[in-house]
């Protein structure tokens, strides 16, 4: 284990350097690992880990789209790809990779299956986190342990296949074996983290509900909005609009930003760029700091995991996720965006 520093802050972190594949693929040698769910990060973990060299199962409700992808991807009925209960029962570790609804209507199922030396691998500290809303109460004799890739499924499985890695989080909620914590590093460096960096359950959760109501996802449809909308209402057409809001941004700018950082860009602009963006920065930063404040304090309080409980967990949750995905999907500034997408050189035949 490594300590960097972080802006004046030392943080544990384990590298690739200090944790090869192969070590990794020793510790987890006698290990059958069972994917439960092959949804949002199933898919990614899972053929990370099996390119990786670990004996990886699949679990997943069948008939289901999510089996069927399965398959397309290489996992064989009756050998490697089962139903979540045969998958549990010939486990030794098994990452609960549902979403945070599915977990909580699966557990009663999933639960005989925890005997005693097993682990339970979590990609998401919500279900342990709110355990007094979810029922997700694992038994004594387990450990409990979480890997958290700081990106989508989609993304871990790209990167992975070139050559590069996700960094993610890892946490420790119950060592019952006293494996737990080569555990949980050699399934972070299986599934192709970049580096790993020390967390727990409930700073986890509290993190990436707030990143991603936030930064990642909510604020930034906000702000991308917010722009659009006012050089339309100014006369700017939708072409105009949508490329100073959206694609400069993420076509030319925030690649610049993960390479090299803020500071680079700036220094790498135009003079003009650099003055407004210098001179207005910490002007958005105060405007929407006590909107970050509300957000962190609902989740603190529990109050989003109830939203997404309650909402999520409703018959009809489908089709209102459809209605509001088609309310982004049909506003002017995505089907501008469907445009310019279709414009950009290496997507036209």
């Amino acid at each position: 284990m490594a300590k960097l520093n972080f802006g004046g802050t030392e943080e544990n972190v384990i590298m690739r350097e200090e944790f090869p594949l192969e070590k990794a693929r020793d510790i987890l040698k006698e290990e059958t690992i069972a994917i439960i769910g092959y949804g949002v990060q199933g898919p990614g973990q899972a053929l990370n880990l099996k390119d990786n060299g670990f004996n990886v199962i699949v679990g997943q409700r069948s008939p289901s789209a999510s089996y069927q992808k399965a398959i397309d991807d290489g996992f064989v009925p009756g050998e490697t790809l089962f139903s979540i209960e045969e998958a549990a029962d010939k486990a030794t570790t098994i990452m609960y990779l549902l979403s945070d609804a599915a977990q909580i209507a699966v557990w009663p199922t999933l639960k005989p299956y925890l005997t005693k030396g097993k682990a339970l691998y979590f990609s998401h500290g919500f279900g342990i986190t709110f355990k007094e809303r979810t029922g997700i109460i694992p038994p004594a004799d387990i450990d409990v342990i979480l890997a958290a890739p700081k990106g989508s499924g989609t993304s871990l499985r790209r990167l992975f296949l070139a050559g590069k890695g996700l960094n993610s989080s890892y946490a420790i909620f119950q060592d019952a074996t006293g494996r737990a914590y080569d555990r949980v590093i050699a399934l972070g460096i299986g599934i192709g983290s970049g580096y790993l960096f020390e967390t727990n359950f409930k700073k986890e959760v509290y993190s990436d509900l707030t990143g991603e109501r936030g930064t990642l996802m909510g604020a930034i449809q906000g702000l991308f909005a917010a722009q659009y909308d006012l050089l339309r209402s100014r006369g700017h057409s939708p072409s105009e609009a949508f490329n100073e809001t959206v694609e400069e941004a993420t076509e030319s700018l925030y690649p610049l930003i993960a390479e090299n950082g803020m500071d680079w860009m700036y220094a790498n602009c135009s003079t003009t760029a650099q003055r407004g963006a210098l001179d207005w920065w910490k002007k958005f930063r105060d405007a929407t700091r006590p909107v970050f404040e509300e957000l962190y304090d609902s989740v603190a309080t529990g109050n989003e995991a109830q939203l997404s409980i309650d909402s999520n967990s409703k018959e009809d949750y489908r089709v209102k996720l459809e209605a509001e995905l088609a309310e982004l999907r049909e506003s002017e500034m995505w089907r501008a965006g469907r445009t310019v997408r279709g414009l950009r050189p290496q997507n036209k035949k």
